[in-house]
């Protein structure tokens, strides 16, 4: 069971104080699933501290590629190599998503998100300091409603008005499109996915339930439960209990020599 030490509680009750402060609440990622709360300002996030590039400095996005051999809906990569995919639902306070992104730099992990449209527009900084810090940076709708549950011209509009976002921010579409509210996505959803640039839709095969706000401890113990080799983890930034397991989730995964890296690396 992982112990939360003085200085991470302090650290949790910080952020989850900032999380009340914030008010008005964005939408889950599944029906029925609370929703973390909506960031207090809309100011961009500080530049990468800890990847090893100095602040600042821009990267070449790249864009979406396929991959063969892969289904046209990804649940995880080769079980033949020690890697992992961390992926993040991209909503929520920004200042969580800072102290999720520099954990994982400063114990040379990677992440992949999966961003909200309506959170790039409130903090376009995000999107560059994702992919400055060496993180994959992808879809995730423009305003996370369910997006399976929409009709054609609907679901069309939610993937690429959040593509149009990622482009103007970054010059690219982004690598990866999750649907909202659902693990998977309809065959209409994973063709107007296809027809907007995207060869797979990235889903997973654990799931840490760190939405419900179960604690970090169990945030921890389910997501060391199921990973293995090849896994596509799925997170949330947003929620204080995440912050609080990701350190303890990634020595264990060190502890097992399983590399947490992004999706992009881990089908390569």
């Amino acid at each position: 069971m992982v112990r939360v030490t003085t200085t991470n509680r302090r650290g949790v009750l910080r952020a989850g104080a900032g999380l009340v402060a914030g008010g008005a609440l964005a939408a889950g990622c599944g029906a029925g699933q609370d929703a973390p709360p909506a960031a207090a300002t809309s100011g961009a996030a500080s530049p990468a501290r800890a990847s090893g590039h100095p602040a600042g400095t821009s990267h070449a996005a790249p864009a979406p590629r396929a991959y063969a051999g892969q289904p046209a809906q990804i649940t995880h990569g080769p079980r033949t190599r020690a890697q992992v995919a961390l992926t993040f639902h991209g909503q929520g306070d920004p200042d969580l998503a800072e102290s999720l992104l520099s954990t994982a730099e400063q114990r040379d992990a990677r992440l992949t998100v999966l961003a909200v449209g309506t959170w790039l527009d409130q903090h376009p900084g995000l999107a560059r300091r994702i992919l400055d810090g060496g993180h994959d940076l992808g879809n995730h709708t423009q305003r996370h409603i369910s997006v399976n549950a929409l009709a054609e011209a609907g679901a069309r509009k939610e993937i690429t008005d959040c593509a149009d976002r990622l482009k103007r921010l970054t010059g690219s579409i982004g690598t990866w499109f999750r649907p909202s509210r659902s693990p998977t996505a309809s065959p209409l959803v994973t063709r107007l996915a296809r027809a907007a640039g995207y060869p797979h839709v990235l889903s997973y095969d654990v799931d840490s339930l760190d939405y419900t706000r179960p604690g970090a401890d169990a945030v921890t113990r389910k997501v060391l439960a199921e990973v293995r080799s090849g896994s596509v983890v799925s997170l949330h930034f947003g929620y204080p209990d995440t912050v609080a397991a990701l350190p303890a989730v990634l020595h264990e995964l060190d502890r097992r020599h399983l590399r947490a890296v992004t999706t992009t690396e881990l089908l390569s």
